[in-house]
């Protein structure tokens, strides 16, 4: 599966303030760290704001942090921000032939079961997988 940049930006994002969720994090540390535009990372933080990932402190020292919960938080929570998870329509406008029925059908249990791998992977999760990559 492909992430959108928009999807991965918000994933880096969420680890990097849920690493350290006391700081406030500036935006353009993060878009550095990644190598991507502040203007463009800024949109991102402004739908994690949305949705209560994180809360933005204006000012000197301001920056974003986190706010969710790292236990509660999953991955699934942050992806369908920026995707698109509506059932797909895995066949053509013509009428369906039994083939184009049946690969519907693995495509769909494709679908189901990637939203429950990211569903079932807490940010929490996530931060021990990155540790672990440290070592």
């Amino acid at each position: 599966m492909k992430l959108q940049v928009n999807t991965l930006l918000a994933l880096y994002s969420v680890m990097e303030f849920a690493a350290d969720p006391e700081r406030h994090i500036p935006a353009s540390e993060i878009a550095d760290k990644y190598g991507v535009s502040a203007h463009h990372l800024a949109k991102v933080l402004a739908e994690l704001a949305r949705a209560g990932v994180v809360a933005s402190v204006r000012g000197v020292g301001g920056g974003y942090r986190f706010t969710a919960n790292v236990r509660r938080l999953t991955m699934m929570d942050i992806i369908q921000l920026f995707e698109d998870f509506s059932p797909a329509s895995h066949h053509h406008t013509e009428p369906a032939t039994p083939v184009d029925r049946a690969i519907g059908q693995v495509l769909t249990e494709i679908d189901q079961i990637t939203r429950a791998t990211f569903s079932s992977i807490t940010i929490a999760t996530m931060l021990r997988l990155v540790e672990r990559q440290r070592q």
